[in-house]
């Protein structure tokens, strides 16, 4: 690890000021701090963040607003969490270990970067770690790798589960300018895909901070998280899918879903939510849906498992979302 300036935030402006002038923001550090003594990433300076009053669940009109400091032990355990927005309890406790969800926060979480071995290899080719160094995982072993939204740049996944959950339930995330503003952006837009920058992770200006993510009014119906990975638990997905389902008598009324591990960002297509809609639970139905999900779905050796997996993980969230019998 390299040596770096410690500065600790005492209030929000300061923070955001010194983020400006190049300090990476630090809180639980689970995921910073491994890449500090990897060094593949090597800030000059870091502000401790966690006196910022950003630590609070609150209402928010008929919603909840969660601060960035909340960690995501605090977050899944919450009984307004718990009551109506089952899926992301169910989401954050299926990511981590107890004692990283301890430390772990919704900002923090959500600025999570890639898990991909070749970007955790200084010595192998990454596009994200180093701009034009080339794809190490193309042709290489690319097993938990993504199949949509990739190009010959970049075919790393978002490792994380909180934010697919947020993704289906529409929540937005509130950012803190450096010129004292608040922008606030929906959760779906938040992730970038690769494009011609591979190492942008996500949308966020320098001297941006996450203060928040807000969720709307509970949606009600069948929320479901489904992850599929190598071991029970303490791993990534392959595939996860998070849905929430309302059912009108026999017909759907309304589905939302939202997909991790298949691409660099947590993938929601709403002609899927669209193609559901008003329709009568069926295997083919969910086999059309799977078909939307997966047209463009690009496949690199090792992990084409991934697309059968993907439509058979699909077919069995909408089976139970809708009570259908195996």
């Amino acid at each position: 690890m390299r040596p770096f300036d410690y500065h600790r935030a005492g209030g929000l402006a300061g923070a955001v000021r010194l983020v400006a002038d190049g300090a990476r923001p630090i809180a639980g550090g689970t995921n910073l701090l491994d890449l500090m003594k990897l060094e593949i990433e090597a800030p000059a300076a870091l502000v401790d963040i966690n006196r910022l009053p950003i630590d609070r669940i609150e209402e928010s009109g008929d919603g909840l607003r969660i601060g960035a400091l909340v960690t995501n032990s605090d977050c899944a355990a919450d009984p307004r969490i718990r009551r109506d927005y089952p899926l992301l309890a169910r989401a954050i406790l299926a990511g981590a270990t107890f004692q990283l969800r301890n430390k772990a926060t919704t900002g923090g979480n959500l600025c999570q970067r890639t898990r991909c071995y070749y970007f955790y290899n200084v010595d192998q080719p990454c596009n994200k770690r180093a701009p034009g160094s080339g794809c190490g995982a193309i042709g290489g072993f690319n097993r938990i790798h993504a199949v949509l939204g990739t190009n010959q740049l970049c075919i790393a996944t978002y490792p994380g589960d909180m934010a697919v959950a947020l993704a289906a339930l529409g929540a937005r995330v509130e950012i803190a300018s450096p010129e004292g503003g608040t922008r606030i952006i929906p959760v779906r837009d938040f992730h970038r895909l690769p494009g011609e920058t591979p190492e942008r992770d996500n949308v966020l200006e320098p001297g941006e901070l996450i203060t928040a993510v807000v969720l709307p009014a509970p949606a009600g119906g069948t929320q479901l998280y489904r992850k599929v990975r190598d071991r029970a638990s303490y791993a990534f997905a392959l595939v996860s899918i998070a849905a929430v389902v309302r059912m009108d008598g026999e017909r759907i009324a309304s589905a939302t879903l939202a997909f991790g591990g298949l691409a660099h960002k947590p993938w929601h297509d709403p002609r899927i939510d669209a193609a559901l809609a008003g329709q009568l639970p069926s295997d083919d139905l969910f086999d059309r849906a799977a078909d939307l999900l997966l047209e463009d779905a690009r496949v690199w050796g090792s992990n084409d498992f991934k697309v059968p997996l993907a439509r058979r993980t699909l077919r069995a969230v909408l089976r139970e979302a809708t009570e259908i019998a195996a």
